[in-house]
């Protein structure tokens, strides 16, 4: 789950990490007010929206007045953002942050994930810290370090040190870097994030060091322990059959292709989608409706495919286990004539219940076409819509 930039600012801001003072705003007015209360001679007006570029896709606005602010609000509010990173059809935005401006000396950069080849947290560091650290990472990956911290000990003193000669901080900048560090550490492990990124961190020239921007990514699996957090999500950042799908325990990803997919179990609906790539197809989305899915989660599940207008055909690809095949195959027959399906349906099914599910499909009287392995499902269902085409 993402986080808004006001809303990252305020949980790092309770673990101690500096950052500037603001206030989100809903309207035109409310930004006006906020502006007037940071009392500061320039203000930064933020459209929110769960997606990096912002800057260079005019969603951040310098302004020096109230009335600037108020002005530079009612032109971001109610639009829709479009970035490098939202696609074409942009993202909506509802709040923008007001926020009191900032001088920075120098720009730097720092994140706090997960190093998964360790299963360790990791710091990423760099001095080459603003809106190009993706061209850095690129280009001149030397100047990115990463460090990682054994999780049984913790953020230790000399963490903070190696992260100042990484950032070239010295003196009193080399302590705050430490203490920085430290409360963003504590940050991360006690909200379950998965993600804190700075970019950028600044040094201001009045010698402050300060989170100019700040994203988190929380872990939804610890989301259930974390209600306060979970409180701030903002399904309309989300695409709305993905909100859907949360809502029915399924765990689904549109994607850009034109192969639905509904599958069994995360890796699975890997390698589904890699032996579809690998056919010459491209997969509409990534679907796993679990191990102990029911018949109405399953035809919940062929809804959601087919509200992609994109789709021309569906894979489905079960390995009944604790699932049996039996159920699948109801929801697969119960959700096809509900639905009325008119574009080509490919099922491969094995493991329990393995003989009574593909009688059930093959005595439904609907036009399925059974597959007898992954790759000849893949293989049907791209020549199925070939046909169709």
């Amino acid at each position: 789950m993402n986080l808004h930039e006001y809303q990252a600012k305020d949980v790092l801001a309770r673990f101690g990490v500096p950052v500037p003072r603001g206030k989100a705003a809903a309207t035109p007015e409310e930004a006006r007010a906020a502006a007037q209360a940071l009392g500061t001679p320039v203000v930064v007006v933020k459209a929110q929206v769960h997606a990096g570029g912002r800057g260079k896709a005019g969603g951040i606005k310098v302004v020096k007045s109230v009335a600037e602010a108020e002005t530079a609000a009612r032109a971001l509010l109610g639009t829709r953002l479009v970035t490098h990173q939202t696609g074409p059809e942009g993202r909506p935005i509802g709040h923008v942050y007001v926020e009191e401006g900032s001088q920075p000396a120098r720009e730097l950069y720092l994140a706090l994930l997960v190093d998964r080849v360790r299963g360790w947290p990791a710091f990423v560091a760099s001095t080459e810290g603003g809106m190009d650290i993706e061209k850095v990472a690129a280009e001149t990956p030397r100047k990115i370090l990463t460090l990682a911290v054994d999780p049984a000990t913790g953020f230790q003193a000399f963490h903070g040190r190696r992260l100042a000669v990484a950032l070239k901080l010295k003196g009193e900048h080399a302590k705050a870097i430490g203490k920085f560090g430290a409360a963003l550490y504590r940050a991360y492990h006690e909200c379950d994030a998965s993600l804190i990124e700075i970019n950028p961190l600044v040094v201001t020239k009045d010698g402050r060091l300060i989170a100019l921007d700040a994203k988190i990514n929380l872990d939804d699996n610890a989301l259930f322990r974390r209600a306060e957090l979970a409180a701030l999500r903002d399904t309309s950042q989300e695409d709305a059959s993905e909100v859907e799908a949360s809502a029915a325990g399924l765990n689904f990803i549109k994607l850009d292709g034109d192969i639905g997919c509904l599958v069994n179990g995360a890796g699975l609906a890997m390698a589904t989608m890699d032996i579809v790539k690998l056919e010459g197809g491209s997969p509409a989305n990534f679907l796993d409706v679990g191990g102990g899915a029911t018949k109405d989660q399953v035809a919940k599940a062929f809804r959601i495919i087919l509200s992609d207008p994109k789709v021309r055909g569906i894979l489905v690809n079960i390995f009944g286990g604790i699932m049996r095949c039996d159920v699948i195959a109801e929801g697969i027959v119960a959700a096809a004539r509900e639905l009325r399906l008119k574009v080509p349906l490919v099922v491969r099914l094995e493991g329990t219940n393995v003989k009574i599910g593909k009688r059930i499909l093959a005595e439904s009287g609907l036009a399925i076409t059974a597959a007898n392995d992954l790759g000849d499902a893949a293989r049907k269902v791209i020549a199925a819509i070939g046909r169709a085409a």
